[in-house]
This record gives C-alpha cells, sequence and structure tokens, in this order.
C-alpha cells in the first residue's frame, strides 16, 4: 500500500475544497503531504479561508484517510489517485479530474476498450427505454464499454443493455461507494461491478446531494470518447453532460425524440447545435478516431467478446406461433401496452395470452414492464 494514499484521501475529505481547489493546491505544492504541512500563512496565500486551514492543520483528518482506506477494503473498494499510473488518461486531460476515485471492479479492463457514455432523463418514456438499451447492447457486442451513471431511467436500462449481452460498462454515482442510489439499483451496481466497475470521487458515506450530481456528470463525460443523449428535458441533468463533453473536446451525439415530448427537447435541441443524429451503433463509431473506426466498422464485433456470447438468432430465423404473431402485431417498441388491454385487442383466453408472452419473451421478441405492461424489443 502506499505510504501516502492516506494524505490524498484526507485532502479529499475536507469541506470546502472541490476537484478545482484540490489541482490548485497540488499545482502549488505539489503532494498532499505538502499541502497539510504548508504555513497558514502560505495556505491563506494560496486563497484559501481559516475555516479550511484549520481542517487541513488538524491533526486527526490523516487518520480519517487512514480510516477511510480500512473502510474501503473492508467493502471491496479501492482508491486510484492522479498521481498513480492506473489513473484514467482520459480523465486526466480534462481541467479539474478527481484527486482520487474510489473504485470497485476492473475499472483499468472496462477502459481497456473504447469507452460511450449513454445518459438521459430519469422520468423517460418507453421509447427511451428501449432506445438505450437497444444502443448500449448494440455498442457492447461491437467492443464499446458504456458509461452511465447508475441513475432511474436511462441510465439503468443502458447500464442492463450491456448486461445482457456480457459487455463492460462503468457506472458513476454522485454518492459515497458505501451508499446505493436509488435503492432499487443495489442489485445492478452488484452485476456492474461484475462487469466493469462502479465510481466514485466522493467520500465514503456521502449521500445524495443534488449538488455532487454535475462534479459526478463531468466525470462520466471525462472517461469517455463521447456522450449520447436518449432523452432529456429542457432542464436536465443530461445537457449539462453534454456541454461538459464539448468542454471537454468530446463528441456528442443525441437520439430524435417525438416533437411533442418534453423529454425529446433536449436531444432534438443538441442535433440542431450540432450534435451527431443518430439511430445505428455505427452512427457513434463513425466518429471514432480512424484506427478504432477501421477495427470495429471491419466486419464482426470484437473476438474477445463475441467469444462470451451465446449465439442468438435473429428475428426472423425464431418461428413464432399464431397467437404469438397476434401479439406482437398488437405491440409497439415505443408506447407499452398493459396485459388487460392486450387481452382485450387480441380475443385469445387469459390462458392463451400468458403462454404467448411467455413464449415471446423466452424468444427475446418482447420486454416486460413493470406493471404487467409490454414492448416490443427493438
Amino acid at each position: 500500500m502506499r505510504v501516502d494514499l492516506a494524505d490524498w484521501i484526507a485532502l479529499n475529505m475536507i469541506r470546502g475544497i472541490g476537484p478545482r481547489t484540490a489541482n490548485l493546491l497540488l499545482d502549488r505544492f505539489g503532494v498532499p503531504a505538502n499541502v497539510f504541512a504548508a504555513s497558514r500563512d502560505a495556505l491563506a496565500s494560496a486563497g484559501l479561508k481559516p475555516d479550511i486551514i484549520g481542517q487541513l492543520h488538524d491533526t486527526e483528518i490523516l487518520d480519517k484517510g487512514q480510516a477511510e482506506i480500512e473502510r474501503l477494503e473492508a467493502i471491496g473498494a479501492q482508491v486510484i489517485t492522479l498521481a498513480d499510473d492506473a489513473y484514467p488518461e482520459l480523465l486526466r486531460e480534462i481541467y479539474d479530474p478527481p484527486i482520487v476515485l474510489y473504485v470497485k471492479g476492473d475499472l483499468a479492463g472496462a477502459l481497456s476498450q473504447p469507452g460511450i457514455a449513454v445518459v438521459g432523463s430519469r422520468r423517460c418514456s418507453t421509447y427511451g427505454i428501449n432506445a438505450a438499451n437497444f444502443l448500449a447492447r448494440e455498442l457492447a457486442a461491437h467492443g464499446v464499454t458504456i458509461i452511465s451513471g447508475l441513475a432511474r431511467g436511462i441510465d439503468g436500462s443502458a447500464h442492463r443493455g450491456v448486461l445482457e449481452v456480457g459487455g463492460k460498462t462503468v457506472g458513476v454515482i454522485g454518492t459515497g461507494m458505501d451508499v446505493c442510489y436509488p435503492k432499487e439499483h443495489k442489485k445492478l451496481s452488484e452485476e456492474i461491478v461484475v462487469n466493469g466497475a462502479v465510481v466514485s470521487e466522493f467520500p465514503l458515506g456521502t449521500p445524495p446531494l443534488a449538488q455532487n450530481f454535475p462534479y459526478r456528470n463531468r466525470v462520466i463525460s471525462g472517461l469517455c470518447l463521447g456522450v449520447l443523449i436518449v432523452e432529456a428535458a429542457e432542464h436536465s441533468g443530461s445537457l449539462i453532460t453534454a456541454r461538459l463533453a464539448n468542454e471537454q473536446g468530446r463528441e456528442v451525439f443525441a437520439v430524435p425524440g417525438n416533437i411533442t415530448s418534453q423529454t425529446s427537447f433536449g436531444p432534438n435541441f443538441l442535433i440542431k447545435d450540432g450534435a451527431k443524429l443518430v439511430q445505428h451503433w455505427r452512427d457513434v463509431v463513425e466518429e471514432f478516431p480512424q484506427h478504432l473506426k477501421e477495427t470495429m466498422l471491419g466486419g464482426k464485433p470484437q473476438e474477445s467478446l463475441t467469444e462470451s456470447l451465446p449465439s442468438q438468432p435473429s428475428f426472423e430465423a425464431v418461428a413464432l406461433s399464431v397467437n404469438e404473431q397476434k401479439i406482437v402485431a398488437l405491440l409497439s417498441s415505443d408506447v407499452s401496452s398493459h396485459i388487460d388491454e392486450l387481452l382485450l385487442s387480441s380475443g385469445l383466453s387469459s390462458p392463451e395470452l400468458s403462454s404467448a408472452l411467455l413464449g415471446l419473451e423466452m424468444k427475446d421478441r418482447i420486454k416486460e414492464l413493470p406493471g404487467k405492461c409490454y414492448v416490443k424489443r427493438l
């Protein structure tokens, strides 16, 4: 274990020192140990207020850093500092990179292939859920790591799309590593750790405070080559992520939406403003650096990934029963249908409908949503 690791963690724990100030202090003093050892006058000349200086000179702060290391080890997490070779290179390039990253999983492995962020509204439509899941699934199957924020809605759907094909994904959270938000994503978070990594810059115990999520968003865009916005309302945090991506020199992509939908405002506005319209995974890969584009558009999905994927027949190759064909014809990929509506529209008996729905789910033609609603899979 690095002897100075507690110094890095402790500096990151000081209230009132954000990533921008922390980086300025490191530029001025070199390493965290020198920041803690600096005199009051030297720290004041660096622009720090008396209460922050008092925290830096608190003899217990380094003990807190050491205790944080022990707590991280207990939950199977590690810390990567800005001085480490393992620190993600793309993230290091941004204006105010986190000085430490708390990590669970294999971040280096996940970032060994090109990454794209897929983000969008928490209050999304069925169309948005399907689009995020479909595009994340297709990109992951062709060797792209999907980065998102583990939030409800579009983020969760993107992560799940990756997991469906055994791809790599990274969840960047706005809480401490020991705080699951939203709570219903605990299992999803655990699955992401197995297939990639969960990352945070916040100390353990940090609750889901609103002011932390814009910081989280800059890490999402900072880790990848570009950001794909699926659905976002006019004042959505996803538009902040898109703006940060622009500032960081990343590509911005958007999935067009219904002009009468509030959640389509963001992506449609971005497309008018120059973001690339995305309908297919190739639309994203075409904007990659030339050597990556040539490799990924040369034919088949990456060999290392496709070897691990089960052989899946195309929709056309899977025979459907008469009742299954009837249900598929009634379903849309944009708007969900409740089971009672299908019962009425199909003319099938309840056992016949249940059997047809089960068969279609097993053939991966439809997806069940909460509340016994169903949509056609893209």
